[in-house]
C-alpha cells in the first residue's frame, strides 16, 4: 500500500515525522507525496497554541474527505492527540488510529493492529532510520526531548513530558551517518539545547557535544537553536567563538524585558542579565547574529511593561526577531491568571513591535551591502535568474534567503563566495566573487 504523510508543527516534531516515514519504508510501504494516491494517510499534529490546534483539526477533517475517495486508513499522531485523544476520537470517528506521543514506544504495534494484524515486526521509531525531508543540504539533529522549565504560558511540559537528553555517543553516531550521507549542515534542536546533558550527566554537555561534532570531517556547518539566556555559559561562548564549523548564530528566546512579566512567566532570567548577555556576545563574537522571540499581551502586561520591551528592542537592534501574542492555553498556570489583556490591545502591541523590527531589519540588511559572505547554494528561482542560498546568518525556513545572480554553472549544493549588492527587508541579493 501507498502511504502519504502530512507534517504540522515545529522542527522537533518534524524529526518524529521523519522517523515514522523511515518506519513505513522499513516495512516495505511506498511513500507518496500526493494524498490522492495514498492508501494510508498519516498526519503528525501540533497542539501548542490555538492557531496550531485549529490548523490540525481542519487538516484532519480535510483528509476525512480524501478517505471517502480512496484512502483506506487515516492515522493521526502527535501533540494534539496527546492533549485531546478522547475528545478527538469521539468527535471524528472516521480516524482509524489516534497515537499519543507518550505511546510512540509501541507505535508500529499500534499501526500494524489496524492495517496489517499479521505483521509481527516490533521495530519502532529510530533516529538512524529516519527519512530526511529537508532536502539534500541540511538535517535536524534532535539531542533531547521534553522540557522542565514550566514557563507559565507553555503547555509543552504537559505534552512532551520531562526534559530527557540522548546519550552523546548515540547523537554522534547519528551525526556521522548524516554526514556520510552528504548533509553539509546539522541543526541541533531541543526544547532547551543549552540544558543538554544536565539530566544524565549532572551538568550541561552542549559545549562538549559541539566540540565532538566539529571533529566530523564531512560536516561544514553546525548550528544550535533554542538557547535559554540563563544557561548560555562562558564555556559555550568560547566554543562557538573558536570552532570554525559552528555558525556564529545564537537563537535566544527572551520572551520579554519587564522583570515583573518575566517573573509571572516563571522565566529564570531578568532584564539586567539578558542585556548583559547580548553585550557580551557581541563583544566576544563581533560577527554574531542574534535572533530572539518575544511575547506581547501576557496577563497583567501593562503599558509600562510593554514600553520596557519596546525600548529594549529599539536600542538592542536584534538581527532577527519574531513576535507573537499571548495565547491562553488549557492546563497552564497563566490560563487562570487575572488581568488578561484584551485581544485588540495584544494586536496593537504586536503590530508596534513588528513595525519597529521591520525598520531595524531593513537598516541592518542595508549595512550588509558591499560585504562578502560564504553562501550555500540550495536551489534556483523558477525563472533561472538567481540561485537561492543561505549563509551562516540564515536558519532555513525561519530567516530570509540570499539571491545570487546566475552564472553558467551548476552550483546547487556548493559553497561560494558572494558579494552582497542589494538588500530587501529580510533577503539579500548578491553576485559570485
Amino acid at each position: 500500500m501507498n502511504v502519504g504523510f502530512i507534517h504540522l508543527g515545529c522542527s522537533k516534531n518534524l524529526v518524529d515525522t521523519e522517523m515514522a516515514i523511515g518506519l513505513f519504508k522499513d516495512n516495505n510501504y511506498k511513500v507518496v507525496n500526493n494524498e490522492e494516491e495514498a492508501d494510508i494517510i498519516v498526519i503528525n499534529t501540533c497542539g501548542f497554541i490555538n492557531s496550531a490546534k485549529e490548523e490540525a483539526i481542519n487538516t484532519i477533517l480535510e483528509m476525512v474527505e480524501y478517505k471517502k475517495k480512496r484512502c483506506k486508513y487515516l492515522i493521526v499522531m502527535g501533540c494534539l492527540v496527546q492533549r485531546y485523544k478522547e475528545e478527538l476520537a469521539k468527535e471524528i470517528p472516521e480516524v482509524d488510529l489516534w497515537i499519543k506521543y507518550d505511546s510512540y514506544s509501541t507505535i508500529w504495534e499500534q499501526i500494524s493492529s489496524v492495517i496489517n494484524p499479521k505483521n509481527n515486526n516490533k521495530k519502532n521509531l529510530d533516529f538512524l532510520d529516519r527519512t530526511i525531508t529537508t532536502g539534500d543540504n541540511f538535517a535536524y539533529l534532535r539531542i533531547a526531548e521534553g522540557c522542565d522549565n514550566f514557563c507559565t504560558f507553555c503547555a509543552i511540559p504537559n505534552i512532551r513530558g520531562k526534559f530527557t537528553s540522548r546519550k552523546i555517543e548515540d547523537i554522534l553516531e547519528e551525526a556521522k551517518k548524516l554526514a556520510k550521507e552528504g548533509y553539509k549542515e546539522l541543526i541541533i534542536i531541543a526544547q532547551d539545547t543549552t540544558k543538554y546533558g544536565v539530566d544524565i550527566y549532572g551538568e550541561s554537555k552542549l559545549p562538549e557535544l559541539l566540540t565532538k561534532l566539529c571533529k566530523i570531517k564531512d560536516l561544514k556547518w553546525i548550528r544550535f537553536l533554542y538557547s535559554y539566556p540563563e544557561t548560555i555559559t562562558d564555556e559555550l561562548i568560547e566554543v562557538v567563538k573558536k570552532e570554525d564549523k559552528i555558525c556564529k548564530y545564537f537563537d535566544i528566546p527572551i520572551q520579554h524585558f519587564s522583570d515583573a512579566v518575566l517573573k509571572r512567566m516563571n522565566r529564570k532570567s531578568d532584564s539586567k542579565s539578558i542585556e548583559k548577555l547580548i553585550i557580551k556576545l557581541r563583544k566576544e563574537i563581533p560577527e554574531v547574529v542574534i535572533r530572539t522571540t518575544v511575547m506581547v499581551g501576557f496577563p497583567g502586561e501593562t503599558e509600562e511593561d510593554f514600553n520596557k520591551l519596546y525600548n529594549f528592542i529599539e536600542r538592542t537592534r536584534f538581527d532577527r526577531l519574531g513576535a507573537f501574542s499571548y495565547s491562553k492555553e488549557e492546563g497552564t498556570a497563566a490560563e487562570k491568571m487575572p488581568n488578561q489583556v484584551h485581544p485588540s490591545t495584544k494586536r496593537s502591541r504586536y503590530n508596534k513591535i513588528m513595525k519597529l523590527q521591520n525598520k531595524i531589519s531593513t537598516e541592518l540588511q542595508n549595512e550588509m551591502i558591499g560585504k562578502e559572505l560564504e553562501v550555500l547554494i540550495e536551489t534556483r528561482t523558477f525563472d533561472n535568474k538567481y540561485y537561492v542560498g543561505r549563509s551562516y546568518r540564515e536558519v532555513p525556513d525561519i530567516d530570509g534567503i540570499i539571491y545570487v545572480e546566475m552564472v553558467d554553472k551548476a552550483l546547487e549544493g556548493k559553497f561560494v563566495k558572494v558579494e552582497i549588492t542589494d538588500a530587501t527587508e529580510y533577503d539579500l541579493i548578491g553576485k559570485i566573487k
